[in-house]
């Protein structure tokens, strides 16, 4: 992997496929099919540092470069239908408009935390779009599908992953989603 990381602040990264003790089991077996996973790094972090501002203020990473995984949950009627959606960490995702009108649902909110770590395997604060159940959609804002670097999780606390945003849109499921995000209010 020759890929410089300019948004790993103080991370050590390493190529994924030689560390995938450092990401968790659904995240390792879809990193192992991903078509670009040649191009995908992962980091060993502070496991309490998981959080995006406290680990964007120790590493020394952008926040700009950083992107979230959201689980929303879209019920009409007895029907749940679950989507992974990635947003920067200085935007919002539209749950309550493009999300829940995405997922044809009455009514859309953040899957509870117990459920999100149930559902995927992986760790609250670590939830990552790779891995996610098959039969979820991955909704990408289009400023993550656009970004030359991101830093997202690794599907545990202990590590973050390293990827492009044009590698994370050929994830199963991913759709570039207009207007999923909007900028936070400062």
């Amino acid at each position: 992997m020759s890929t410089v990381w300019t948004i790993a602040g103080s991370l050590d990264p390493v190529p994924v496929l030689s560390r995938l003790d450092l990401v968790a089991e659904p995240v390792a077996a879809a990193l192992k099919a991903l078509d670009g996973a040649d191009r995908v790094a992962v980091a060993e972090i502070d496991p309490a540092l998981a959080d995006t501002a406290e680990f964007c203020a120790h590493y020394g990473s952008p926040l700009a470069a950083s992107a979230n995984c959201v689980v929303v949950a879209g019920k009409r009627g007895d029907v749940v239908r679950y989507a992974a959606c990635m947003v920067l960490a200085t935007m919002r995702a539209d749950v309550n408009g493009v999300i829940r009108k995405r997922l044809d649902a009455r009514k859309a909110s953040f899957a509870p935390m117990d459920e999100a770590v149930a559902l995927t395997g992986m760790e609250y604060g670590g939830i990552t779009p790779i891995g996610v159940p098959a039969d979820w959609p991955v909704l990408v804002s289009p400023e993550v599908a656009a970004a030359p670097e991101l830093i997202v999780g690794s599907g545990i606390r202990g590590s973050k992953v390293l990827i492009p945003g044009d590698v994370l849109v050929k994830l199963a499921g991913a759709e570039v989603l207009p207007e999923l995000a909007r900028v936070l209010e400062q």
